[in-house]
């Protein structure tokens, strides 16, 4: 897989995210696929456990804006930096996010790796 074929897979992977569409968000990943979001929590393996985390991450309605474009590499990975806004019980914050991707043969999403903590959270 090349640079651009990421990097479209990714902007995919925005608009699927953003249009609440499951199926279509669930397409761009393996079977195998591992999510860590972020990064330092327990990791959700396999498709039935990743669908689940993205069910209910489009649950709440919350919405990516790409920072930048997504970047590509020489390898089998790209990434995406992107503000999360979410609407919790009483407000509404910001969560500013790096996703770092990388790609099985068949261009299909093998692992997700999401970077923010604590301090990159802003209630709105």
């Amino acid at each position: 897989m090349d640079s651009i074929d990421m990097k479209k897979a990714l902007q995919e992977y925005v608009d699927a995210f953003n249009a609440g569409d499951l199926d279509r968000l669930m397409s761009l990943f393996a079977d195998e696929a591992r999510v860590e979001d972020p990064v330092g929590t327990p990791p959700k393996i396999g498709i039935k456990e990743v669908e689940a985390f993205y069910a209910e991450s489009l649950s709440g309605g919350s919405k990516l804006e790409l920072l930048v474009s997504p970047r590509g590499s020489y390898g089998n990975a790209a990434t995406i930096t992107f503000a999360v806004y979410a609407q919790l019980e009483d407000h509404s914050i910001r969560i500013d996010v790096t996703d770092v991707m990388t790609f099985d043969s068949d261009g299909k999403i093998i692992s997700m790796q999401a970077y923010w903590g604590p301090d990159d959270m802003q209630k709105l």
